[in-house]
């Protein structure tokens, strides 16, 4: 199985891992598993934090990609035609985003781990939580 995380499912395996689902954590603790980390998730927090409206924990920035190697989580970029989706999808969810994770969970044919109902707004997408 693939999954995508949204930006909240990592921050929470990584600081508040009993917020996710007993059912979630299996999938992602699976070896078969392919887990996604997209470089969205790394724009949106750096992004946030800069703004003073997401605390992280000491280091996660700067040690991005040691901690992502760590968990055996496979980088996900952002390529031409995630974007060229994620501008064309029908929706009204508007959060650039949300768009781009909805687009390359649809691409990369991966069920996108998220608890946020803001999703459900985007047909045919496969979430977990």
């Amino acid at each position: 199985m693939k999954v995508l995380l949204d930006t909240h499912a990592m921050l929470w395996w990584w600081t508040a891992p009993e917020r996710i689902r007993k059912k979630t954590l299996a999938v992602l603790s699976d070896p078969e598993t392919t887990v996604f980390a997209s470089a969205v998730s790394a724009h949106e927090m750096a992004y946030k934090h800069h703004c003073g409206k997401l605390a992280l924990p000491d280091g996660l920035l700067k040690g991005f990609g040691d901690i992502l190697a760590a968990e055996r989580w496979t980088p996900l970029s952002i390529t031409v035609e995630h974007t060229l989706l994620a501008g064309s999808l029908p929706s009204t969810h508007r959060d650039p985003f949300d768009r781009l994770l909805a687009a390359q969970a649809t691409l990369e044919k991966a069920r996108l781990v998220t608890m946020d109902p803001a999703f459900d707004s985007f047909s045919g997408l496969d979430i977990l939580w």
